[in-house]
């Protein structure tokens, strides 16, 4: 189904799958005389919580995306995440406010089955991503999000022989920034660094960790505790979660750091989990996704890691390491199962 917000009709329309009834649901909620929307959090680094939103702030966040993206009236978007999450209800907001042609397509691991035509803007998992590969070429400008995109994503990507004026961005954000408050290009060119918008004043509390200020997004400074090396006052790099970081024996061990590393030799996905050990305090362990192989452990062992507390204690193999619903990998699920 295809809706475009330019001229749009609601009642002639009839949505015939479980989204697109969930889609037309959000919409009459967005229409409402509320001023607000409720949003439901991932639950990928705690228990998920529902909370409200002002829609003229939700009005702001896709303004910021459209203008930093140059969507103009008429182009088309897809939606393809779940709309209980901010990450569907921005792309339908987005829709509204830059009165774009909004195709709705099933959320699944591969979205785009389906698609066969062009579209100008779409927002995916990294999952999502990787298995659409012989597609992205349909899509404009790609905006990837809900967990991080790993080095052998960006190299699938960059391989996959996509046009030139195609874009890709991995976003930096959270339910309460609604959505993203920065991006970065991963093609076609790689940058290091995610840049904020123009409204974004960022910064970092003794911890390290990064602290926003979004005033047209939230009326508070919002205290995250992701961990950050701050360049200027619009960019930033994200070194992980504080909550995830490993200590073991003393040294406080970065995980998300270690996995890109890891990523750059294997396909699978690979997560660096702290286990307690009464010697240690935590044992870094390794968990990947798939069958046990001994080319994969070849490969891991002739990685050359920058300390030699880095090199996991042990390697697990499992058969999926559980994800959120939105993609993300719950990190508290797989603990209890190790």
């Amino acid at each position: 189904m295809q809706l475009n917000f330019n001229n749009l009709e609601i009642n002639n329309l009839h949505p015939q799958t479980e989204f697109e009834k969930k889609v037309f649901f959000f919409m009459e909620e967005w229409w409402s005389d509320a001023e607000t929307v409720k949003v439901q959090t991932s639950g990928s680094t705690g228990i998920p919580k529902i909370f409200d939103i002002e829609k003229k702030k939700m009005v702001s966040s896709a303004t910021m995306t459209c203008d930093f993206l140059v969507l103009k009236e008429g182009d088309t978007a897809l939606i393809c995440l779940p709309v209980e999450y901010i990450s569907g209800k921005m792309m339908v907001v987005r829709s509204v406010v830059r009165k774009l042609k909004l195709v709705i397509a099933e959320p699944s691991v591969k979205p785009l089955k389906e698609i066969n035509t062009k579209v100008d803007f779409c927002a995916m998992t990294p999952l999502q991503v990787e298995n659409s590969l012989d597609k992205l070429h349909l899509i404009k400008n790609l905006i990837i999000g809900g967990a991080a995109v790993s080095e052998s994503l960006k190299k699938m990507i960059v391989e996959n022989g996509l046009p030139e004026d195609n874009r890709i961005f991995e976003t930096y954000g959270m339910s309460e920034t609604l959505s993203h408050i920065g991006l970065k290009q991963v093609f076609p060119q790689a940058e290091d660094y995610f840049t904020v918008f123009d409204s974004i004043e960022i910064s970092k509390d003794e911890r390290g960790c990064l602290k926003i200020f979004a005033p047209n997004l939230n009326d508070e400074v919002l205290q995250t505790n992701d961990l950050v090396e701050i360049v200027n006052e619009k960019q930033f790099r994200f070194l992980g979660r504080i909550d995830h970081v490993i200590n073991s024996g003393g040294a406080k061990i970065f995980p998300e750091q270690l996995e890109a590393l890891v990523k750059k030799e294997i396909p699978n996905e690979a997560v660096f989990l702290g286990r307690e050990d009464d010697t240690l305090g935590q044992k870094l362990i390794l968990v990947i996704e798939g069958a046990q192989s001994e080319d994969i452990i070849k490969k891991i062992s002739e990685i050359q890691f920058e300390k030699s507390f880095h090199r996991p204690k042990e390697i697990i193999f499992i058969e999926k390491i559980p994800r959120t619903p939105n993609g993300k990998i719950s990190r508290i699920e797989l603990k209890k199962m190790i």
